[in-house]
């Protein structure tokens, strides 16, 4: 179980398309050299959830990923958790089930099985 505790990066006001290489740049900084762990994403100072909003996070994510990162998403208001539901991206916001919390399988009983 990894005991460190995950780097946080904050995303704060309101959130343009031209925002978005930025706040990846910021990203890459904040983890650049660091081990593989979780990072993340506090939204709670984002003052109005837009779809380029959502496309930072989605932006993000990939740059986590391709840091060898997890990144969750909290603080997220209504508003966004709204969008991030309607566009599909609502895993954001639950952190990444730990391998030994993981079943294999079904408990339900197969038709014909006793």
């Amino acid at each position: 179980m990894d005991t460190t505790d995950p780097k946080v990066f904050h995303v704060v006001g309101l959130i343009e398309p031209a925002d978005v290489p930025r706040l990846c740049e910021e990203l890459t900084e904040l983890l650049g050299g660091s081990d593989a762990g979780d990072v993340v994403c506090d939204v709670a100072g984002v003052t109005r959830p837009s779809l380029a909003t959502v496309d930072a996070l989605a932006r993000l994510r990939l740059t986590a990923g391709r840091l060898g990162h997890r990144m969750t998403v909290r603080g997220a208001g209504p508003g966004l958790r709204t969008l991030l539901e309607l566009v599909g991206l609502d895993a954001l916001l639950t952190p990444p089930a730990a391998p030994e919390d993981r079943t294999g399988g079904t408990s339900a009983s197969r038709p014909g099985t006793t």
